[in-house]
């Protein structure tokens, strides 16, 4: 239970989160299957193990973890219109008269029921890590859109959930320039091999480096042309590798060996025993990480009104 990304949110309340009701409130909207049909579905599953008996709030020392799953129907565009182009033809063909939109609309409502019980499935999870002596809710997703979904779910189970993505107070990427310019980072730190960098102006380059010596000439000229860093792989202390963005989303996360070992120990043999070790493990982590990292991007913003 390593997170892969990171968006991060803030609690702008004081929200008591007591592990046995938000059980029963996550209860109320159970993941399940697609019906027949149905496009898609979005609900509440275990974060760890299988069958009715599993919770669906795992709480370890002062964090919570919870997972929702979304189950959709994948009808391919291209194979829905290849159907009423058929049908459209054959009905112009038949009955010696043109299909016009309104028609050619109801046609597609009508393909689409039919198709759909034949429809592959796609399920996919996410996880969100609950800290509320921290005031943060971690969702392990580079996808706003997830990470909205699923505490859009959690606040209608819950009746709220006042949170706002974290900002800091100097924007991401000017600080990310200003690292790779003066090849060095904040305290515990490290710059790696890998950037974005963009053109300022509306339709400028992008330019994308792997695997290249940031500190070089060819990565300085781009920066005094005016080119900014909006991606740039790091390090912090020796304990995790990501690659942060200029919207604060963290992504590639990379718990080292270190850490992972230890987890590994901690959990003895079971496996419900390792992942609860790791979840606890990744999040004390998260706890002295993160807010180095907001203190290195010039400290939390924390807007007026709240």
């Amino acid at each position: 239970m390593w997170f892969k990304n990171l968006l991060i949110y803030r609690l702008t309340q004081d929200l008591p989160f007591d592990a046995e009701a938000l059980e029963t409130a996550l209860a109320t909207k159970l993941a399940r299957p697609c019906a027949s049909q149905e496009l898609t579905t979005y609900g509440f599953v275990a974060p760890f193990g299988k069958g009715e008996d599993a919770p669906l709030v795992h709480v370890s020392q002062d964090f919570m973890l919870v997972a929702a799953r979304k189950e959709e129907r994948i009808l391919p565009g291209s194979v829905v219109r290849d159907a009423v182009k058929e049908k459209v033809e054959e009905i112009e063909a038949e009955q010696m008269r043109k299909v016009y939109k309104k028609e050619r609309d109801q046609i597609k409502d009508e393909i689409i029921q039919a198709f759909l019980p034949r429809a592959f499935i796609r399920r996919s999870s996410t996880f969100a890590a609950i800290a509320p002596k921290q005031g943060l809710i971690l969702v392990n997703s580079a996808s706003p859109k997830r990470a909205e979904d699923l505490l859009s779910t959690l606040r209608e189970v819950l009746g709220t959930l006042p949170v706002r993505p974290l900002t800091v107070k100097i924007a991401p990427s000017a600080i990310m320039t200003d690292w790779v310019k003066t090849q060095k980072a904040a305290d515990d730190f490290f710059v790696l091999d890998e950037c974005e960098l963009r053109d300022t102006h509306e339709d400028g380059g992008i330019v994308r480096c792997k695997r290249q010596d940031l500190t070089g000439e060819e990565i300085q000229l781009h920066l005094s042309t005016g080119k900014v860093v909006t991606q740039l792989a790091l390090a912090w202390q020796d304990k995790l590798s990501f690659m942060l963005d200029d919207k604060m989303v963290v992504k590639r996360l990379k718990f080292e060996d270190l850490l992972q070992d230890q987890a590994e120990q901690d959990g003895g043999d079971e496996a419900l025993g390792q992942q609860d070790a790791s979840f606890t493990l990744m999040m004390l982590t998260f706890g002295d990480f993160l807010p180095a990292l907001f203190e290195a991007l010039g400290g939390e913003e924390i807007p007026q009104g709240i």
